[in-house]
């Protein structure tokens, strides 16, 4: 079976499918892979055509000299969206997926149907910044500290109710990807130097921005700021969740997922 990758400036990008019915893109954030997508891809693709990547940097993608501003990497998108023959999906991106989806309806809004924005900001430095009371006081960056790395940033990824069996069960699938020091950081840089606030009331595709109350790395006022930026957007609060929505409260973000995306087709 050939592996489906496309090209696009610089990196190859790794990307596939699941499903069939009117075409959603899923944009993971920094430093994850498509992977994590695990919990909530085979219920989407129950009825909706499903297509995911790996961002340049992480993954099965290539990994080029950064940083990788958020601009190419919505050109890295919309070239996924070419090569899967798709003129416009829905796109729901999380965290820097999020920040990645929004670039990529302000750059190519015919590409976008709807917007789902989980657990993300508007960038720059008048951002909320993460909650670095929660933060590990050292980071393991190096690419054989990942099981020391991921554990050091479950107080500021996961919500304090969070089970323990779904934590471990996420650190399993994250610990079979690859993982770039190179590529965390084209991502974050690309991060740093990126900003949306301005340019979000150009938006005119339906738009809910979904958030953690519990959020830590993002707090959840950046996600507030975005829906009131976006014309007709709609806002939703999920209790009990922190970063990883869609672990801390998976029922949740999927009847919102569906709810959504069934109100937009």
């Amino acid at each position: 079976m050939t592996v489906p990758y496309v090209f696009n400036q610089g990196a190859n990008l790794y990307w596939n499918e699941q499903g069939s019915g009117p075409p959603v893109l899923l944009i993971m954030g920094l430093s994850f892979t498509h992977d994590m997508w695990f919990r909530v891809l085979p219920i989407l693709s129950q009825h909706y055509r499903t297509i995911f990547f790996d961002n340049r940097g992480m993954g099965r993608s290539d990994v080029p000299r950064g940083p990788y501003r958020i601009k190419l990497m919505a050109q890295d998108a919309a070239a996924v969206l070419d090569a899967a023959g798709v003129r416009a999906a829905h796109i729901i991106g999380a965290s820097m997926g999020g920040m990645i989806a929004q670039e990529l309806a302000l750059r190519h809004p015919q590409r976008v149907l709807s917007l789902l924005l989980g657990c993300t900001s508007y960038g720059g430095l008048l951002a909320r910044w993460p909650s670095f009371a929660h933060a590990p006081r050292e980071l393991p960056l190096g690419a054989n500290a990942q099981r020391a790395r991921e554990e050091a940033l479950i107080p500021l990824l996961y919500s304090p109710s969070t089970p323990l069996e779904l934590i471990e069960e996420d650190l399993r699938v994250r610990a079979q990807c690859n993982w770039s020091y190179r590529g965390f950081w084209g991502q974050f840089g690309g991060i740093l130097l990126w900003n949306s606030y301005r340019r979000l009331p150009r938006l005119k595709v339906p738009t809910l921005v979904v958030h953690g109350e519990d959020d830590r790395l993002i707090p959840p006022v950046n996600g507030r700021v975005v829906a009131q930026r976006i014309p007709g957007s709609r806002f939703e609060l999920i209790p009990k969740a922190g970063h990883i929505l869609v672990t801390d409260q998976t029922k949740a973000c999927v009847e919102l997922m569906l709810e959504f995306l069934n109100g937009t087709r």
